[in-house]
């Protein structure tokens, strides 16, 4: 009887253990345009990399199966410079399901462009908070956390402020570092200038519109569109905001690369006085994309085909 006490008590640890993880990350290391090298180290990287973010507990939150965020890492290498340096990019998309849909939304769709580390094939990724780390841990771990900001503040005012913070020590521990990517004057839209926009009270209504369009806005639409997408449009306003007193920020840019296309869905059938809204407002904070935005004016048998969250299925 003891033993089957034991047996069943360490299967309920085990079991935990596996829930308890944050990530169901896909990793992917790209080496074709590096020529004549050993592939077996960018294999040997991308399967210690899926364990790294896969194993590791980077909260003290319990995480159910389902609640695991979804995400993608995407890592190429261009350039290796020794046996055990490398540089290129790598893009991080996450995602997190919508209440009362079968639909997903985008927190994240980025390309870091500072991607230089270092690794020792089977040297073990560790990450410590406290210490010092590889270049590899540093930038996987920065992202990480950036990824559970995004998906705490989706769900709560600001709930992902104690992730980038520890973002913010990642950056702050590499200001020595020679690897690009730490540092203010190395660019507008790196690593140091996402924290700092996050982090910056002047860059408040981007995150307060975060949550606003998840948790009341689409959340919402599931089961109330028009309710839903008003929120949404409502929400918009905080960009413009914060867009006329810090125009062309990085933290705005972020976010309409993840969302813009979701914007054109979602008020593809609306009806024209809030159309014509959001095209102002997006026209404004998003003027690349512009024509892309008139695209709302036409009518809703002309627009997009792909299911916005309103008209998906029920999990």
């Amino acid at each position: 009887m003891l033993k089957k006490i034991i047996v069943f008590s360490l299967l309920a640890f085990v079991v935990t253990s596996l829930a308890a993880q944050e990530f169901d990350c896909k990793i992917q290391v790209n080496s074709q345009q590096v020529q004549g090298t050993n592939k077996q180290v960018y294999r040997t990287m991308q399967s210690e990399l899926y364990e790294f973010i896969n194993n590791t507990k980077w909260t003290n939150h319990f995480f159910g199966p389902e609640e695991k965020i979804d995400c993608n890492i995407m890592i190429n290498i261009t350039d290796e410079v020794s046996s055990d340096e490398f540089k290129g990019k790598i893009t991080i998309q996450a995602r997190r399901p919508v209440y009362n849909s079968s639909y997903f939304t985008n927190l994240i769709n980025t390309i870091d462009a500072d991607f230089h580390v270092r690794y020792v094939e089977f040297e073990k990724l560790e990450y410590n908070e406290s210490g010092s780390n590889s270049s590899l841990v540093n930038v996987i771990a920065f992202w990480m956390y950036t990824i559970l900001g995004f998906d705490y503040d989706s769900f709560s005012y600001q709930g992902g402020t104690e992730f980038f913070q520890k973002a913010e020590s990642i950056i702050n521990r590499n200001q020595n570092a020679t690897e690009k990517g730490w540092k203010s004057f190395e660019s507008t839209n790196n690593r140091y200038w996402l924290i700092e926009n996050l982090l910056n009270t002047r860059y408040a209504g981007v995150r307060q519109c975060y949550y606003n369009y998840h948790r009341l806005g689409l959340d919402l639409m599931g089961q109330k569109p028009t309710e839903g997408r008003m929120q949404i449009a409502e929400s918009l306003s905080l960009l413009q905001q914060v867009h006329r007193d810090k125009p062309n920020s990085y933290l705005m840019r972020l976010f309409m690369d993840a969302k813009s296309d979701e914007l054109i869905n979602i008020f593809s059938e609306s009806f024209p006085e809030e159309k014509s809204r959001v095209i102002q407002i997006l026209s404004e904070v998003d003027a690349a994309n512009t024509s892309k935005y008139s695209k709302l004016n036409q009518s809703s048998t002309e627009s997009q085909s792909i299911s916005t969250p309103s008209s998906t299925s029920g999990k």
